[in-house]
């Protein structure tokens, strides 16, 4: 199982603000790390089980190049909910910026919305409860 992704993040502040007072993740971690000069930040979205992220703050010019763009303009990550409806209106509400509004697609629902860095997230509400393979694997 998948548990933890890093994102390349400018600042832990906005990026911790953005990921739970925004998208409504929970913080799981914030542990310092002086010697390095960095924070252990996990964050996770709502529900059972899922990878979690890890908001890493860039802290080298290749790695401030790379917020933002982690997957060159690809959709990035695959945020799964169970109320579609609920979670885009309160997203629009808080300012999530949509760049491809909702579909129905054979199976399921999705939109395509930017983070806080520009990467591209996909909101996926799937017919099914385990969710189609074949529509996760499509190329987006």
């Amino acid at each position: 199982m998948l548990a933890l992704v890093s994102l390349v993040v400018r600042e832990y502040a906005e990026a911790i603000e953005f990921f739970t007072g925004t998208l409504g993740f929970a913080l799981i971690e914030d542990t310092p790390l002086p010697e390095q000069g960095k924070r252990w930040v996990v964050v996770a979205p709502p529900g059972p089980g899922g990878a979690r992220l890890l908001l890493a703050r860039a802290s080298t010019p290749e790695q401030l190049a790379c917020i933002g763009r982690q997957t060159a303009g690809r959709v990035f990550l695959f945020l799964h909910t169970d109320d579609f409806e609920h979670d885009y209106h309160a997203y629009r509400a808080r300012g999530v910026s949509f760049v491809r509004g909702p579909t129905k697609e054979p199976w399921g629902t999705v939109a395509v919305f930017r983070d806080l860095y520009g990467n591209l997230w996909d909101l996926v509400q799937h017919k099914s409860p385990s969710g189609n393979r074949a529509a996760q694997a499509q190329d987006r």
